[in-house]
């Protein structure tokens, strides 16, 4: 009669139960966290039935309760389910896990791995490597599991001492011929950059499957090892190994790095030909591939068809056309995009501030703001950029103040280097100065961009022992280094430290001049007069001349009256850009300084010609975020009759100064009793 009242009791409480669970889990958005539980027991029990569907700590909590209260708790299938629930679900709770599994008298080898799997998912290694120790010390029986999720915890530890003492159980305990640990092993030292030690596994397995192979190919391409990638595919295919999603993600990968469209492409027709569906993870792959090997074509056509799209597809996209300068169609796409992230937000500006379009791309920003995106490095690594070509102090110095003081957003070497260019195009040299000295860390670009910085702004001196500086503290000059060092003494009429550094480059560094240095050197020897040595400097280059060499030479023989030597540099930079307005107002502008009223009259018709307009020049003023752009005498302001009275009042106050000036009496040295 006892045992029928508690059966009937039982029953009671489990219908009870069962009614309230499904009504509470019915009740759940589909929206929330599911528990993907895997297991290949056919669960009967109406509890463990529910416990299945379970997706949030207070469900699970229920649920307990009932088993507890009924004994099912005390079994060891209940309670593995429950102690997986608690590490592994997206709404379970690590913390609770550990306090379950300290009650478990007897954990089986299952709960310990679900435990060092759990604390790998929260990514709290240190506790998941623990628990291996554990099972060391305390002589559980270990599985294959066992030895991969240790080395999954061992991922995130900055050393390989861990990953090593794994290793060496492994062989201890006779599990290195199976295939599972070997695998991870191999995928373990692959990650981690090990890649001959991985390769000696690879080389040293008698059975290997898919998995085998796409680790070994995929830790190769993640390492830029495209060749070695692409010979071991070929190798797998001979071996009759199938590949899967992921080996071909892997090598895509690859061909991205080295720009190998042709592998890609033949990648693709291999997917098409052996696989009739192809998810979305590996048509975003192709996608990437085309845009990075610079086959926007291909790209769009795979994007039209696509029947899925996520924002990585659109992104990449938007990224694509952005990169190669069609930023019409970059826009286009940007705005058709059905959900933005920071990267796509990131895609168009940085498309904006590469192709000498900053307003643009400051505009951009202010969107992203008002959109509520977090900005993050690259966002105002860009952004910072366009500051500087348009000298926009003041949204750079907001910037750095939101942003880096109040520690929105670490100030990385990076965003540093880009703070330093920015204050440095503004002509703030001492704000540029303040930011690299208070860096911890710095990189070449870091030593590169605090000279340019100096070069720009005049400092010649400064810029030359800045450099001394960098070499000491065992840093490489590199070309940059001395564009920025040529410029210096260019600016700074240092002929004979120009000539040195110029000889130096590939004497003592190994860095060969290009074109830029060429370029640099006959700025510096025509600035100083000397258009003789800087004429036999471009005539004897290793390289056809380029642009900025015959105009370096022009703007010289400007300088100096040499009109001769200006018509023939004039010509040809012409040769290289029949376009160029500048070159033919200049070189009439040259002539007539020396009265040759006969060349100006065919430059001009020269122009007129050639259908050469002068472009007129702009002026660009901020006024409270807003960018305003005018012409010489322009009137399209609506406020243009206020603006030109301003102006107006100035002029007269300046002429008013001037007038003042010229009728002070000279002061008197009474010292020395002569005019000062």
């Amino acid at each position: 009669m006892k045992l029928l009242v508690l059966a009937l009791n039982s029953f009671y409480y489990s219908s009870c139960l069962f009614l309230q669970s499904r009504r509470l889990l019915s009740s759940v958005s589909t929206n929330q966290f599911k528990w993907n539980s895997t297991t290949s027991v056919i669960i009967t029990n109406p509890t463990l039935v529910i416990m299945e569907s379970c997706s949030t700590m207070s469900q699970l909590r229920q649920i307990q309760a009932h088993m507890t209260r009924t004994g099912l708790i005390t079994h060891t299938f209940p309670v593995s389910r429950v102690l997986a629930f608690c590490a592994l679900a997206d709404g379970g709770d690590i913390r609770y896990a550990h306090v379950l599994f300290d009650q478990i008298e007897k954990p089986n080898t299952y709960m310990w791995n679900t435990m060092i799997r759990g604390y790998c998912k929260a990514e709290i290694p240190n506790f998941a490597f623990s628990f291996f120790r554990r099972m060391v010390g305390e002589h559980v029986e270990m599985d294959c599991r066992s030895f991969v999720f240790a080395l999954k915890s061992c991922e995130r530890f900055e050393t390989v001492v861990e990953s090593e003492s794994v290793h060496c159980m492994v062989c201890k305990m006779g599990f290195e011929s199976e295939l599972l640990v070997r695998n991870g092993l191999i995928h373990f030292y692959a990650d981690r950059g090990r890649l001959k030690l991985a390769r000696k596994l690879f080389d040293e397995s008698s059975l290997r499957d898919v998995v085998t192979w796409t680790s070994m190919i995929d830790g190769y391409a993640s390492r830029n090892y495209s060749e070695e990638a692409m010979s071991l595919f070929k190798l797998m295919l001979s071996s009759g190994i199938e590949p899967n999603e992921v080996t071909f993600i892997a090598l895509l990968s690859a061909c991205s790095q080295k720009g190998q469209l042709s592998m890609g492409k033949s990648i693709h027709e291999f997917v098409e030909k052996k696989n009739k569906y192809c998810s979305l993870s590996l048509h975003n792959a192709l996608l990437d591939m085309y845009v990075k090997c610079n086959s926007l074509m291909a790209a769009r056509e795979l994007f039209n068809k696509m029947e899925s799209r996520d924002v990585f597809s659109w992104t990449s996209m938007v990224n694509g056309y952005a990169k190669c300068g069609d930023l019409e169609s970059a826009r286009e796409l940007f705005d058709q995009t059905p959900e933005k992230n920071v990267v796509t937000w990131n895609a168009l500006i940085s498309g904006y501030s590469q192709n000498n379009k900053p307003v643009e791309a400051v505009k951009l920003f202010h969107e992203m703001i008002e959109a509520g995106m977090i900005p993050v490095e690259h966002t105002l690594v860009s952004v910072l950029s366009a500051c500087g070509q348009l000298s926009f102090l003041n949204l750079g110095q907001w910037l750095l103040k939101y942003f880096i003081n109040s520690r929105r957003t670490c100030l990385t070497v990076t965003l540093a280097n880009a703070f330093i260019d920015m204050y440095a195009k503004c002509g703030c040299i001492d704000a540029a100065t303040e930011i690299f000295n208070a860096m911890t860390k710095r990189d070449l670009v870091s030593w590169n961009s605090i000279i340019a910085a100096y070069a720009t702004n005049g400092c010649a001196r400064q810029a030359m022992n800045l450099f001394d500086q960098m070499v000491r503290s065992g840093f490489k000059p590199d070309d940059i280094t001395f564009v920025s060092l040529l410029t210096a003494c260019s600016h700074g009429g240092l002929v004979s430290a120009g000539r040195e550094y110029f000889e130096s480059m590939e004497r003592n560094y190994g860095t060969e001049p290009k074109r830029e240095h060429y370029s640099c050197m006959i700025d510096l020897l025509g600035r100083n007069g000397l258009l003789e040595e800087a004429y036999k400097l471009i005539t004897n280059m290793p390289m056809e001349p380029c642009e900025a060499a015959w105009g370096s030479l022009l703007n010289a023989c400007k300088i100096h009256g040499n009109v001769e030597l200006a018509k023939l540099s004039a010509g040809n930079v012409l040769s290289l850009d029949p376009k160029d307005s500048g070159i033919y107002v200049l070189l009439a502008n040259i002539c007539a300084k020396e009265k040759g009223w006969g060349d100006v009259k065919m430059a001009r018709s020269l122009m007129r010609e050639k259908g050469v307009k002068k472009i007129p020049g702009r002026s660009l003023v901020e006024i409270e975020g807003e960018f305003l752009e005018f012409l010489v005498a322009d009137e399209s302001h609506p406020q243009t009759e206020e603006i030109y009275k301003v102006l107006n009042e100035i002029y007269f106050l300046t002429e008013l100064e001037d007038y003042r000036c010229e009728c002070d009496p000279p002061t008197m040295n009474l010292q020395n009793g002569d005019d000062s």
